[in-house]
């Protein structure tokens, strides 16, 4: 019989999907209103207050102080590489090819992550591991170049543009996921979640001085049903979501969590039938269960 919790970090997993198919139908919304750039930095910012709120709560400190050097050197290179250069193409994504299509190419988190570890720690891949990559490439593909015709019958693609940030947020997601377990080990998820905000806060601003795109942000903060939408997505990304993600690494492999949280792209899809009215085609709901298996083949 297995021991108590000895499935959290799976359990953990399972739970950031769910947060996830939420954050992302939140962010989508909020990013159409006004721009992904300022969701971006205002959810990080929301996300920074909530985190602050709870670790003070739970651990009696607002701030992760007693994190060491190793941490908050590699929880915030994780923290860069995830919010701010992995979601600032997802984020753009979400606008272009909206979130599902976006959450379905994210299924290749694992085969990044699956990549990143052989090539940083080097593990060795099994002919199962590369069976699964390939079963993903193929459902990730088959729905990515499904076509498609518009309310005028005229056949039409996904953009290029959305498809290639959509690859970039789920190379940085991996590589920001590797990362965050390497400087993690025992410390607190959720303060080394604040960590990695911080960094990623850090790099937006950095972003958005040198682009000169504060006046965007006083203009997305006068939306109120945009910066509900973005508190929304901040609770279930940020704060709940990317902590529970840490929560999955601590107590199961990287690459085991990483399939598990890539579940998303089919819990989106009656969402997106439901709410959204979006017509899913069987071959796009094929393609994203062929996905999910070959990430279930990284798993095993």
């Amino acid at each position: 019989m297995e021991e108590p919790f000895a499935r959290a970090g799976e359990l953990a997993a399972l739970a950031t999907a769910c947060c996830w198919t939420i954050s992302a139908l939140a962010f989508q919304d909020a990013g159409r209103r006004v721009g992904s750039l300022p969701v971006n930095l205002i959810r990080l910012a929301m996300a920074v207050f909530i985190l602050g709120a709870f670790t003070w709560a739970t651990r009696g400190t607002p701030l992760p102080t007693d994190a060491s050097l190793h941490a908050w050197v590699w929880l915030s290179l994780s923290g860069l590489v995830g919010f701010t250069v992995g979601d600032l193409c997802l984020f753009r994504a979400f606008v272009l090819v909206g979130a599902r299509i976006s959450m379905l190419i994210m299924t290749l988190v694992p085969l990044f992550t699956t990549i990143f570890g052989f090539l940083v720690m080097h593990e060795v891949l099994t002919p199962t591991q590369l069976a699964g990559m390939a079963l993903t490439i193929i459902g990730v593909s088959s729905v990515v170049l499904e076509r498609r015709r518009d309310a005028n019958g005229v056949i039409e693609r996904l953009p290029l543009g959305g498809i290639l940030l959509a690859l970039g947020g789920s190379v940085g997601q991996a590589l920001g996921l590797v990362l965050a377990k390497f400087g993690l080990g025992p410390y607190s998820a959720f303060a080394s979640t604040q960590i990695r905000v911080l960094a990623g806060l850090v790099g937006f601003a950095v972003v958005f001085t040198a682009t000169r795109r504060w006046p965007r942000v006083r203009a997305a903060l006068a939306d109120r049903q945009a910066m509900s939408l973005t508190g929304i997505g901040a609770f279930f990304g940020p704060f709940l979501g990317v902590s529970l993600s840490l929560l999955a690494v601590q107590f199961t492999e990287a690459g085991v969590a990483a399939t598990l949280m890539s579940l998303a792209p089919i819990l989106i899809i009656p969402v997106a039938i439901i709410f959204y009215r979006e017509h899913v085609a069987w071959q796009a709901a094929v393609g994203a269960a062929v996905a999910v298996g070959g990430s279930a083949l990284l798993f095993l």
